[in-house]
């Protein structure tokens, strides 16, 4: 009975170390993950400002540049938060494997597991900031850094702003024939519809009311000549109306009209001469809702989680594909892997090497090893982009590598 007493006061007892130990080192590790990034964030927003400095005019001034900054602030936390978490995880364990108590909790039968298991769970709030920043903070403040900057915007090819796309003309052109058949058919049958050209149509921006910015359109002809161009300066939406087509899809079941306001159109005649009107306001008709239309007109980057994934099945209703979207939706969703595959690999660098390199070392080696996967994850994106290759697979594969290459490093050291 004894000996049974003392054995579950000693297991009582190494419960309550264990505990003691684990608080110990989530501590250090929290303090060192927080250091670290708050340290790259401040220097990455210092190095922008004065950037930025360079590019003051006398419309956009210092005070512009520093509001610019501070809404861009939060992109650049959540773009260093995994090489911040990398870091700080080798300098929280770098500083207890150089005071030996690293040694002394593996000679007390800790394991290397036990011990990376308490240094993922403070990794954890930071994986929950990165999942708040791209979902609440970053679609607001990136658009109200565009703004500040609009100049930098207008002086990018216009193709990558705005939504753009070619909708089919048809026109209605009565039936020529004269025959008695003609006489007891409908007046839908004596009339049939012809292509007339296409139109190719710009909308700047949208916002969430489903108002719309500067809209550009050009109509061309069957022969691809072009015959008109328009200009709005905006338009406001004034609702839906029913199609009644039996072959209409459920996603174009409604039309959905904007009243265009401070319309420039521009005629041009076959030869070669050209008309420019003005009028008032125009109707512009689209088969999608202006919750799409917004979607359509954000850059990726500036959408959320939620944003992007009602922006992806969209697409799929219309039977199209944004690669751009995807891949942003991947990394977004899949940024808490990329922190908790890096700190991994930060533990293996440490127990790898306690006694053959220094500190400063291992902190070289892990930034550099982070700004690498820094690297890759942009190449990958770029690959994926450019060859159509799916973008899960390509923003999973330095995931995937980084946690093989910690795992496979911490089991040489058991």
């Amino acid at each position: 009975m004894r000996s049974l007493l003392s054995k579950a006061q000693s297991t009582h007892g190494q419960s309550a170390n264990l505990q003691i130990l684990g608080r110990y080192v989530k501590l250090n590790a929290l303090l060192a993950i927080v250091a670290a990034v708050m340290g790259l964030w401040a220097l990455q927003v210092l190095f922008s400002y004065l950037s930025e400095l360079d590019a003051l005019t006398d419309s956009y001034t210092m005070s512009d540049a520093l509001k610019f900054i501070l809404y861009r602030s939060p992109h650049f936390l959540a773009q260093f938060m995994p090489t911040g978490a990398l870091l700080g995880a080798v300098v929280g364990l770098g500083l207890l494997a150089n005071k030996s108590e690293l040694v002394v909790m593996r000679a007390a039968g800790v394991s290397i597991y036990r011990i990376v298991g308490w240094v993922l769970q403070p990794a954890l709030a930071f994986v929950l900031l990165a999942l708040a920043l791209n979902q609440f903070v970053l679609p607001y403040t990136n658009p109200l850094a565009n703004q500040i900057n609009s100049e930098d915007n207008r002086s990018l090819v216009t193709s990558v702003r705005g939504y753009w796309t070619v909708q089919p003309r048809f026109k209605t052109v009565a039936n020529d024939s004269n025959s008695s058949n003609d006489n007891t058919n409908s007046n839908a049958d004596k009339s049939n519809v012809q292509p007339d050209g296409s139109d190719i149509l710009y909308i700047d921006y949208a916002d969430v009311k489903g108002n719309i910015g500067e809209v550009k359109r050009w109509h061309l002809d069957n022969n691809g000549n072009l015959q008109t161009a328009i200009h709005a300066e905006g338009g406001k939406y004034m609702g839906r109306q029913p199609v009644q087509s039996s072959n209409a899809t459920l996603s174009e079941q409604y039309r959905y009209d904007w009243q265009l306001s401070n319309m420039t159109t521009l005629t041009i005649n076959k030869g070669f001469g050209s008309a420019q009107s003005k009028t008032a306001s125009d109707v512009l008709s689209l088969p999608f809702a202006p919750e799409s239309v917004y979607l359509l007109t954000r850059q990726a980057d500036d959408l959320s989680l939620t944003q992007l994934y009602e922006h992806r099945q969209f697409m799929r209703q219309q039977g199209k594909r944004s690669l751009a979207h995807e891949l942003a939706f991947w990394q977004k969703l899949l940024s808490p892997l990329s922190i908790l595959s890096l700190v991994i690999v930060a533990c293996s660098f440490v127990f790898g090497s306690l006694r053959t390199h220094s500190l400063g070392l291992r902190i070289v080696v892990a930034l550099l090893f982070g700004l690498l996967f820094s690297y890759i994850q942009d190449l990958v994106g770029f690959v994926s982009l450019a060859t159509g290759f799916s973008p899960l697979l390509m923003v999973l594969l330095p995931i995937i590598a980084s946690t093989a290459l910690g795992l496979y490093l911490l089991k040489r050291q058991m």
